[in-house]
């Protein structure tokens, strides 16, 4: 299965996009205030075609640009996500400051710095390998290079991709042999300070009252009704679904059907089946790609594949977890499913950056040529 890691890898991201666009088609022509029934749908389309020219272009790059480049990729996408904050440039939906306006284009700077995060990361643990267990080296430094894109953001209240972040960049500090003695106590602290913003937060401390009451059904009406449609939808479905296109909780009673509640959506009008088998494509794209990494021949590419795998994963898993309500709503899409062209970019390319790492990875085997025609001499010192 090791060979084949990167023939599963773009075959479970294949059915992933492909039900991405089929349930857009499904969901997008009943979303409020558009006019044009598949509009979404045409973008996502659009953005898929982007998506796979810049998987196909970061699959063949060098992985010694990424290296060359960590520095001022990390200074661009700082000022980028800084730029959310700027008047006129940064918009701002439904009170989250995440995309950025230029020449008319928006885009979310947050799904480009996960990847960036990753490659500096990656790049700092290459040059430092032999230092990754001291405390400045091997914590401290790397811990601000990923703070500080982290904590701008958190600022943008997308919370969200700011804790699935810090757990990809967790995982790549663990696996390259950053001390628990230093890891441990700092997780400890951001979970305590992440517990106390959200006590204080009216408006998110709300969100955590609604699941864990969703019966309320004052809750069923106010912040936890995402969830509670949702699990009637999952219900509605059963084993079986009723029908592609023959949902009903997606007419305006389950808001954002077409983005960070699609996995309900799937489950109501295919069933339990194919909910089971999109779980399983992310299991098989987290496998496929540590397969990738435990092939990779240097710790610079082994970094990024672990990181770029984890970027994919563990978004996915809190999304289907909120939607599941076994966890908070945070406003997560799910990736190559949910409408989202920055998402879908973004990740496509994440896959091509792995295809590309797998494809150069060489296990060197040493062949021992057989002895003929030659004299063994034994001394005895």
């Amino acid at each position: 299965m090791v060979r084949h890691c990167s023939t599963i890898l773009c075959a479970a991201v294949a059915f992933l996009v492909a039900l991405g666009l089929i349930m857009l088609a499904s969901t997008s022509a009943w979303v409020k205030g558009v006019e044009e029934p598949y509009h979404f749908l045409t973008r996502q389309a659009i953005m898929m075609g982007v998506g796979l020219g810049a998987a196909f272009v970061a699959s063949k790059l060098p992985l010694e640009f990424y290296r060359k480049l960590a520095p001022a990729m990390f200074i661009v996408i700082c000022i980028l996500l800084a730029l959310c904050f700027v008047p006129g440039i940064g918009i701002s939906i439904y009170g989250s400051k995440r995309w950025v306006g230029i020449g008319g284009l928006s885009f979310q700077p947050s799904e480009l710095a996960r990847i960036v995060v990753v490659i500096c990361l990656a790049a700092w643990f290459a040059r430092w390998q032999s230092e990754v267990k001291t405390f400045m080296r091997g914590f401290v430094l790397p811990g601000v290079i990923a703070g500080i894109p982290i904590l701008l953001i958190a600022g943008e209240t997308d919370v969200g991709t700011a804790l699935s972040l810090s757990v990809s960049v967790g995982a790549i500090m663990f696996c390259v042999g950053t001390r628990l003695r230093f890891m441990v106590p700092t997780a400890l602290t951001a979970m305590t300070a992440a517990y106390l913003y959200v006590r204080h937060d009216k408006n998110r401390w709300g969100r955590i009252e609604a699941w864990l009451d969703l019966e309320d059904p004052m809750h069923q009406l106010d912040r936890g009704m995402q969830q509670w449609r949702a699990l009637l939808a999952l219900g509605n479905g059963g084993p079986t679904g009723v029908g592609l296109g023959n949902g009903v909780e997606k007419f305006g009673t389950l808001t954002f059907a077409h983005i960070d509640f699609i996995f309900p959506v799937v489950g109501e009008e295919l069933g339990l089946g194919a909910t089971l088998f999109v779980v399983l494509c992310y299991v098989l794209i987290a496998v496929s790609g540590c397969g990738i990494a435990l092939q990779a021949t240097s710790i610079f590419s082994r970094c990024i594949a672990l990181g770029l795998t984890c970027v994919i994963v563990v978004p996915a898993m809190v999304n289907i977890g909120v939607t599941t309500a076994l966890l908070p709503n945070d406003g997560l899409p799910l990736p190559f499913v949910s409408y989202g062209g920055t998402s879908l970019i973004f990740s496509l390319a994440a896959v091509g950056m792995l295809v590309g790492i797998h494809r150069r990875s060489q296990v060197g085997v040493t062949k021992e040529f057989p002895l003929s025609r030659q004299t063994r001499l034994a001394v005895r010192l």
